[in-house]
């Protein structure tokens, strides 16, 4: 299974939460999501490129799409997205309604 399929997975999960809190009118507030979301991809393209430099962390060059940001490949940064995502997804709908 590549990268991207697996990320496929994950991200499939997150989008339904997403469209779930979207439903119920308890969205989290996208242009926060989105400016974190920068924050957050900015910081692991640093991260994730130390770390693979380092030797920390190594991938399959057959299952990676072979596009990177530096060393890091593309695939790499779909879990901060999913993250960036789900979390306030989540929150919103476990907030209680006011």
């Amino acid at each position: 299974m590549s990268y991207w399929a697996l990320n496929a997975v994950f991200l499939a999960a997150v989008a339904v939460v997403a469209v779930v809190a979207i439903a119920r009118g308890r969205a989290p507030r996208w242009g926060t999501v989105a400016l974190v979301a920068g924050v957050v991809v900015i910081l692991t393209a640093v991260f994730d490129n130390v770390m693979i430099g380092v030797g920390l962390v190594g991938y399959d060059r057959a299952l990676i799409s072979g596009v990177f940001v530096g060393i890091a490949p593309l695939e790499d940064f779909a879990y901060a997205v999913a993250a960036v995502v789900l979390l306030p997804a989540l929150w919103s709908l476990g907030a209680r309604p006011r």
